[in-house]
């Protein structure tokens, strides 16, 4: 080789070499430009939402032990109006005797429930805003239908008592169906920390909107959290505004055409299958079977191919006006049918409940949504929701879950009944302190003596 060709391929790759110095320091600026955007765009989002959460703290009343008590419990929520409308958990605030919030500026103000659902797990509080005050912080809901799995979120709240937390993390999955939780919502699954504490806190986008209410954790799971939908939160947030989540009830008990839990499949492609219709029901008055495949609703198609359909479907017969006229297209048979629905108001999803404190036990009217094992058995009853222990009713035998259908002579169908024993046996009691309890059990009937002489709260 010459000496002009060596020193050519030299030269040549030298310019090489320098040019791909220059190319990944290129790449290198590139890679940095980016993080310093992602940490900007990171800081401008928590900037817009970070200073509308609020810490709570709220004292609630709770019997499951067979007696009245006090608990201190704790979550988050997010301001959402300048004058002071604070959106969180059902859960956070369920049988709320005070509630206190710490705000971002170090105020403290007390607030009232103003609405709450059970069935969403969301609840709507109104802070005591002092006069003169001015406009709160307040965040903006955004559009939960637009996210991806991959986007990046930020989970804020106060995780254990800590106030003033943020996480960051991804949306895992955009349409989780979570069917033991909620019947009208899928929920978003992100790995952002979500932990005892953050439940009413705002999953956050980078765009600085609100796009889910943070709800659930699995403490057993690595970066398993749950959060409720801004698509869901939006539709509810005028009624617990106005005090009431107002749901209407068909009865239906629906399955998509595509089940892989029970591993049924159907042929079909449109509309989803009535698996059952609840007794003394609209559906079952409107003459709807099991097996029938419902296609439209007042007109319009209706489909749950898979399971993470459910709840919109679900949702949006909840949703009718209750004592009106609903057009129902199904298929029975191969043939088309049409009838109509009346949907009645969904009512209460909880029980109101009774302390009998010397008997040392809570009792609880029996619902068909929050007790259908209970009320398979028993429509209109009464159950031991609570026992103390020690305690009378426990020493008894008397276990959660009866169902009491007499006390002494007594029938009883209702709390009333319930209270009216209750208060004769107290007043009466140096005369008589033993008690013939008959309760439902699994199906059988029980039969048990409470001795209700001995007074545990005073030893």
């Amino acid at each position: 080789m010459s000496q002009r060709r060596l020193l050519t391929l030299v030269a040549a790759a030298l310019i090489a070499a320098t040019g791909a110095v220059q190319a990944q320091d290129r790449t290198a600026a590139l890679a940095a430009a980016n993080a310093l955007d992602f940490r900007q765009i990171v800081r401008e989002a928590k900037a817009k939402v970070f200073p509308a959460v609020v810490y709570i703290r709220v004292v609630r009343e709770a019997t499951e032990e067979g007696k009245k008590a006090s608990q201190q419990v704790s979550g988050s929520g997010v301001i959402i109006t300048d004058d002071g409308h604070v959106l969180t958990n059902w859960h956070v605030v369920e049988k709320a005797q005070s509630v206190r919030c710490l705000m971002s500026d170090g105020r403290a103000m007390s607030a009232e429930v103003l609405g709450s659902d059970k069935d969403t797990d969301l609840a709507m509080l109104q802070l005591e805003v002092p006069e003169g005050a001015g406009p709160l912080p307040a965040a903006t809901i955004g559009d939960s239908t637009v996210l991806e799995e991959g986007d990046f979120v930020m989970a804020m709240g106060a995780p254990f008592g800590l106030n003033r937390s943020v996480s960051i993390g991804i949306i895992s999955c955009t349409r989780r169906f979570l069917s033991d939780i909620s019947e009208y919502s899928l929920w978003l699954q992100t790995d952002a920390a979500i932990n005892p504490g953050n439940s009413g806190g705002p999953l956050v986008n980078t765009e600085g909107a609100v796009i889910g209410i943070n709800a659930r954790g699995i403490g057993f799971a690595d970066g398993m959290g749950f959060a409720i939908p801004a698509e869901t939160i939006s539709i509810l947030v005028p009624q617990l505004r106005e005090g009431e989540v107002d749901w209407s009830w068909t009865g239906l008990q629906l399955q998509p055409l595509r089940d892989f839990d029970r591993d049924i499949y159907f042929d079909e492609t449109e509309g989803m299958v009535v698996a059952e219709t609840d007794p003394d029901s609209p559906a079952r008055s409107a003459g709807i079977l099991a097996r029938d495949r419902i296609v439209r609703l007042d007109g319009d198609p209706v489909t749950a191919m898979t399971s993470e359909d459910l709840p919109h479907v679900r949702r949006t017969f909840a949703l009718l006006p209750k004592d009106e006229e609903a057009t129902i297209e199904l298929v029975r048979g191969g043939e088309t049918h049409t009838v109509t629905l009346i949907p009645r108001k969904k009512g209460k999803v909880e029980g109101e409940e009774f302390v009998c404190e010397r008997w040392d036990l809570t009792v609880k009217m029996i619902n068909q949504f929050d007790n259908p094992d209970l009320h398979f058995h028993r429509k209109k009853g009464v159950f031991i929701y609570g026992l103390k222990w020690p305690g009378n009713g426990r020493d008894a035998g008397l276990r959660e879950q009866d169902i009491i259908l007499t006390l002494g002579r007594e029938k009883i169908e209702t709390l009333e009944d319930v209270e009216a024993v209750y208060e004769d046996a107290v007043d009466n009691i140096d005369q008589k302190h033993r008690m013939r309890v008959v309760v439902l059990r699994n199906g059988l009937m029980r039969q048990f003596v409470l001795d209700y002489q001995r007074d545990y709260s005073r030893e």
